[in-house]
């Protein structure tokens, strides 16, 4: 049984903190905490329809699972399965591979959205669409962390830097300088006025 969102979100936010100051705002921490692996189910071959993997030698599954070892998004889930089916035989490897390493990936995943949405300058857009993200696939929560997630920041910063110019009390050089990173309108320049440039006006 997967973990609760609930659940997933008071582990992550008691970890916030410490996670945040690792991470740039638009990463996705996936070093996180383990939770309960979530299954994978793999649709059923026939013995026509091999995978890859059954053709691969025990050295190629090896340098496979090293090299998903080395990828930025493999948190703590996928370096646990991973290097426990490089410990044992081919068969374990080729398991990890064929459905082990998709299961693992999820668990991470999961974990990362629910360290997003303990973040709390984590915005509406964000939580509506990482929420979501929880609540659906596997696909789902990696499409959130590699697109969705960047969208929805943009979406949120968008909304606070038209906070600011709507404040009264809002100067004239901090009213260009928004208005300069609206006109931009990537979310990098939208995030970096939000983080650093409003406080150098």
């Amino acid at each position: 049984m997967r973990p609760t969102r609930t659940a997933l979100v008071l582990a992550a936010s008691a970890l916030a903190p410490a996670l945040l100051m690792a991470t740039p705002s638009f990463a996705a921490d996936t070093a996180a905490p383990a939770v309960t692996t979530a299954t994978a189910t793999a649709a059923p071959q026939s013995s026509d329809d091999q995978s890859p993997y059954d053709r691969m030698s025990e050295e190629e599954l090896r340098a496979e699972i090293e090299r998903i070892l080395d990828r930025p998004e493999s948190g703590k889930a996928v370096h646990r399965e991973g290097t426990k089916a490089l410990e044992g035989t081919a068969d374990d490897m080729r398991a990890f591979l064929k459905n082990g390493y998709r299961g693992a990936q999820w668990e991470d995943d999961r974990v990362a959205i629910a360290t997003i949405l303990g973040k709390p300058d984590s915005g509406v857009a964000v939580r509506e669409a990482a929420a979501k993200a929880l609540d659906g696939t596997a696909e789902d929560a990696r499409a959130f962390l590699e697109t969705g997630y960047r969208n929805a920041q943009w979406e949120d910063d968008r909304v606070a830097i038209v906070t600011i110019l709507g404040k009264p009390d809002t100067s004239d050089a901090l009213r260009a300088a928004a208005n300069r990173a609206l006109d931009d309108g990537s979310p990098e320049a939208l995030r970096y006025f939000l983080e650093v440039g409003q406080y150098q006006v």
